[in-house]
């Protein structure tokens, strides 16, 4: 059995200076060392201990890893002697504040649907862009990084938790009995409110409900036997078009696999049928019953 073949992938730093050796331009080198060296000392004054070997040592890397993700997401696909030629033509700094950049950004976006007033607080949320800018960017000179291939990934993902949270914010924002306003916020189970009250028809939004609500809810579907797809139809009407993807998504989930869905029209008890709303909906759901 032949051993796996191991693809050297260096940042893209390190691979730029390989250039070096046969670059013509008079004092390239120097200069790219002096900004570097500029650029690590910033960084262990706000990142790591620059009073330590393990913190100096610690920026080198994060200053590799953040150089590199800048001109990797500058470059794309181009090739090492054009990283090269952009560290002499603008400056390793540029590459580095490009890479920041990108940290400070995914940062922003929500981790999960699970949306806490903490996520807003200024601590929180400088901590989170440290933690996220450590995570990404340390990278050894010597060793294969991947970096720019996690920041996609991650990227990718938190776009995703983005749209359903900006989706649940609009079924909050067009709650049938007014806005729902809470700083706390479980879009997933805002959706669902809204999907499994949608099959009642009418094309009402319910992002927030309690069990009396849910009691007459449950009465009224198995009096009037609705179409539920006709329910969901509605409710798609009234969502604006930007978030039909993520409600699609989850109507052919619910369709499906909602246990609410599934077992309303037959004769589940009330207190059943409401616990397994709880599944669903959790933190969304007023406790309003005597």
């Amino acid at each position: 059995m032949l051993p796996a073949l191991v693809v050297e992938n260096l940042p893209r730093l390190t691979r730029a200076i390989k250039q070096l050796a046969a670059d013509p331009r008079e004092d390239a080198a120097v200069n790219l060392a002096d900004e570097l060296a500029g650029i690590t000392a910033m960084v262990a004054e706000k990142f790591t201990n620059e009073r330590t070997a393990d913190g100096i040592q610690k920026a080198l890397q994060l200053t590799v890893g953040g150089v590199s993700l800048g001109l990797d997401s500058v470059l794309l696909d181009e090739g090492d002697g054009a990283a090269l030629d952009f560290l002499i033509e603008h400056g390793a700094e540029a590459a580095f504040q490009a890479g920041y950049r990108l940290i400070r950004e995914l940062s922003a976006l929500p981790e999960d649907a699970l949306v806490g007033e903490y996520d807003q607080d200024p601590v929180y949320t400088q901590r989170r862009l440290r933690d996220l800018f450590v995570d990404l960017c340390q990278a050894d000179p010597n060793q294969n990084w991947s970096g720019y291939e996690r920041y996609a990934v991650m990227l990718k993902q938190r776009k995703e938790v983005q749209a359903i949270v900006r989706l649940a914010g609009w079924l909050r924002r067009h709650h049938e009995r007014g806005p729902v306003n809470d700083s706390d916020l479980n879009a997933e189970g805002v959706i669902a409110l809204a999907i499994i009250f949608a099959i009642e028809g009418g094309g009402r939004v319910v992002a927030r409900t309690g069990q009396k609500e849910f009691e007459r809810f449950v009465k009224a579907v198995r009096k009037n036997k609705p179409d539920f797809e006709e329910g969901w139809a509605a409710l798609l009407a009234k969502v604006p078009v930007q978030h039909h993807p993520v409600l699609l998504d989850r109507i052919a989930s619910y369709r499906d696999h909602c246990t609410v869905v599934q077992n309303i029209r037959g004769r589940t008890a009330m207190k059943t049928l409401f616990a397994e709303l709880e599944n669903y909906a959790g933190s969304e759901l007023d406790a309003d019953y005597d």
